[in-house]
């Protein structure tokens, strides 16, 4: 049977595909196997090689330890080298060259810094220890620097250049208490006052001293700041305490401020206490306003960002000074009272107020709390002196023992002492009324002063009535008596008083003047106006009349007339030679007071003429009786209480 075609065909082709499959098979096998060989190959070659690799990873590491150790070195090298740059500086000194030194000490720390921290350097410790001998060269050597330049530059100021620093209101009397020949030893304390309050204290503009020149304060602080971070703070304070607090009281004895004690305050006499106290309210302000103020400004831009270094060189540098100007102070406070020293003590007490709040600015670290408090203290102590001054004073007023009197019946000196003591209190009104407030016991300051004021009134009225019994004249003590409490009660009305006092107080005492001037007028002329009044038959003749027999009036003999006459004039003689010698100072109150006496005695001299005259003038010789004229009656009234001797 014949296959077809197409059958062979295929047959052909699927026999020519198994071969291929078949020769692909072989290929394949061979393939693998030549693989297989490889992979031998590699891993046989692998485990040859690797001791190669491994020498080479350690060759690379090798490099890379030598190239940071190259590093290390070079950086170590740079240190070394600028060490010794810093090393050549600090043995010049840094007084040519302070920038180029203080680099040098910076760079020294950081060098210090660098080689504390590298403990691999096996020389780290010897170049410590070189680098900190370095440092502490350094640091004395910019001690001493620091020092130099204090000296330099710390000079004790001139009173001139430190008056230049006032307000212009107080320079005057700054030459005025420079000179202390020029002080007034009768008034210095009103004086002191007035020149207190001729300025405006809440305008008046101070300059502050140039104590180290500006230029110089920055490098000063750069000395300081390199001793702090040094760890030499307080060998900084030390030097600047003996460069600075000498020239702090060298300046305040070239101004005149004298370290005082009880016992010297006490010997002075009062005349140049007065002046020094004086003095010394200047001294005060100038010291805390410009001096310390001055000083504490110095002292904030030379230790600025050291508080603490600020307050104890502040402390350290004025702590004598203080002291200086306290001694005195405080020997007065506390010396002997005595009622002149009132006002003095008003004036101390006054400037340690007004410089109350600059003392609690400059001097307020804790370093500086005890001068603080010790000047506070003061200003107590001057308001308790002067409050028992006052008590004192009203005490001497009272029981003044003197048994002298004014011979002329005048203004006893006791009464205008007391009288100007309490005017002067006046001037220093504000400042008692901050005095009362240091003891305060309740009331107004106003009713403080009025009473304080109605008890020396009081005391000086009580002693005035016993000093005018001394008189053995009663007509001399009414006298003494119009013209004292005349004299006060004038004064208080010229015053402030008045108004604390107030209007009833002076009415009753103008009614006191009247009721002496009428007691006069009563013991001294009741009896020579009797010798112008003649009984005639039950009735006073001293009016009109008839004419007697004998001349005369309703039997009034000539001879009566004559006597009377006779008498009257001897009478008015010796009042005119005594009460000419006495006298009423007031120009008004002396006129009034001869008018009150001429409204009685020439209208009653003019009536007795009148009725008695004829008979006398139908005498021989009748200016021998008839002596005055009321004219000149009159004219002779006009000499009286003039103080003729």
């Amino acid at each position: 049977m014949r296959v077809p075609q197409g059958t062979e065909t295929l047959k052909r082709r699927a026999s020519f595909l198994r071969e291929s499959l078949h020769k692909s098979q072989t290929v394949t096998e061979g393939m693998v196997s030549i693989l297989g060989s490889f992979d031998q190959r590699l891993s046989s070659l692998e485990t040859a090689m690797r001791p190669t690799q491994v020498r080479t990873h350690a060759v690379r590491r090798a490099h890379e330890n030598i190239d940071k150790t190259l590093k290390s070195a070079d950086v170590i090298l740079v240190q070394f080298d600028l060490s010794r740059e810093a090393e050549a500086k600090i043995r010049k000194g840094p007084h040519e060259d302070l920038d180029g030194f203080l680099e040098a000490v910076e760079q020294l720390r950081k060098n210090f810094s660098f080689f504390s921290s590298t403990k691999s350097f096996k020389s780290s410790d010897g170049v410590l220890n070189h680098v900190n001998d370095l440092l502490s060269q350094a640091i004395l050597n910019l001690e001493e620097e620091f020092k130099q330049l204090l000296s330099s530059y710390s000079k004790p100021l001139e009173p001139d250049s430190i008056f230049e620093c006032l307000p212009n209101t107080l320079q005057l009397s700054s030459e005025a208490h420079g000179n202390h020949s020029d002080a007034n030893p009768k008034t210095p304390s009103a004086t002191t006052h007035i020149e207190q309050h001729t300025k405006v204290a809440d305008t008046a503009v101070y300059k502050l001293p140039v104590l180290i020149p500006p230029r110089i304060l920055p490098v000063l602080h750069d000395l300081a700041e390199q001793m702090v971070q040094a760890g030499n703070g307080q060998d900084c304070v030390i030097v600047y305490r003996e460069m600075r607090a000498p020239i702090m009281e060298q300046t305040l004895r070239k101004l005149g401020v004298e370290k005082l004690s009880k016992d010297d305050v006490q010997k002075m006499p009062w005349e140049a206490l007065e002046a020094k106290i004086g003095n010394w309210i200047h001294f005060m302000r100038i010291a805390v306003k410009l001096l310390f103020a001055g000083e504490k400004n110095v002292c904030d831009q030379i230790f600025n960002g050291f508080e603490s270094l600020k307050d104890q060189c502040f402390a350290h540098v004025t702590a004598s000074s203080v002291e200086m100007l306290l001694s005195f102070g405080d020997a007065v406070a506390k010396s002997k009272r005595s009622p002149e020293k009132l006002f003095v003590l008003l004036d101390m007490y006054e400037i340690m107020r007004e410089l109350q709040p600059e003392i609690k600015t400059l001097f307020e670290g804790k370093p500086c709390s005890e001068m603080r408090e010790s000047l506070l203290l003061l200003t107590k102590q001057l308001a308790k002196t002067a409050q028992e001054t006052f008590g004192d004073f009203e005490e001497a007023v009272e029981k003044d023992a003197s048994r002298t009197t004014v011979a002329d019946g005048t203004v006893h000196p006791l009464t205008s002492y007391v009288i100007n003591y309490v005017k002067f209190l006046f001037d220093y009104q504000s400042t008692l009324d901050l005095l009362f407030q240091e003891f305060d016991t309740g009331g107004k300051p106003d009713n403080h002063l009025a009473n304080v004021t109605m008890k020396i009134m009081n005391a000086l009225q009580a002693n005035l009535d016993v000093k005018s019994k001394l008189y053995k004249d009663p007509a001399l003590t009414h006298i003494f008596l119009m013209n004292n409490i005349h004299y006060m009660v004038r004064s208080v009305r010229r015053s402030e008083a008045k108004n604390l006092l107030g209007d009833d107080w002076v009415q009753r005492h103008r009614r006191i003047v009247q009721q002496n001037a009428n007691q006069y007028k009563r013991v001294a002329w009741s009896k020579i106006l009797q010798s112008l009044t003649i009984q005639v038959s039950g009735t006073t003749g001293s009016a009109g009349g008839g004419m007697g027999s004998e001349g005369g009036s309703s039997g009034v003999s000539r001879a009566t007339v004559k006597e009377r006459f006779k008498s009257f004039n001897m009478q008015f003689e010796e009042l005119h030679q005594r009460q000419s010698q006495w006298t009423v100072p007031d120009p008004e109150l002396r006129e009034s007071l001869r008018l009150s006496i001429a409204e009685i005695l020439l209208p009653a001299y003019r009536s007795f003429i009148k009725r008695f005259g004829p008979l006398i003038d139908a005498n021989k010789n009748p200016e021998k009786y008839r002596k005055y004229t009321p004219e000149g009656l009159d004219q002779m009234l006009g000499e009286f209480f003039e103080g003729k001797t």
